[in-house]
């Protein structure tokens, strides 16, 4: 079973419909959202079993320019 995380993105002022792009090209993503308040996007994303979770989002996402900030939220039962 794989694991379910959100990810709220803070993106660099002027870049938030680039890096969205950006993401939707990845294809790693279960849903993406624009949001507003302290963070610009949300995701919704499943990590792969037997895969480092940290290490997956910093390889798979982290790299991409204009990003500023993430908050990883993890989840743990479906009700």
């Amino acid at each position: 079973m794989s694991t379910c995380v959100f990810i709220q993105i803070r993106c660099k002022p002027g870049t938030t419909y680039r890096v969205a792009d950006e993401i939707a090209l990845l294809e790693i993503h279960s849903e993406l959202y624009s949001t507003s308040g302290d963070f610009d996007l949300m995701m919704k994303i499943y990590i792969p079993d037997g895969q480092d979770v940290g290490k997956f989002i910093n390889d798979n996402l982290l790299g991409i320019d204009g990003i500023e900030r993430s908050l990883t939220t993890m989840t743990y039962k479906v009700f």
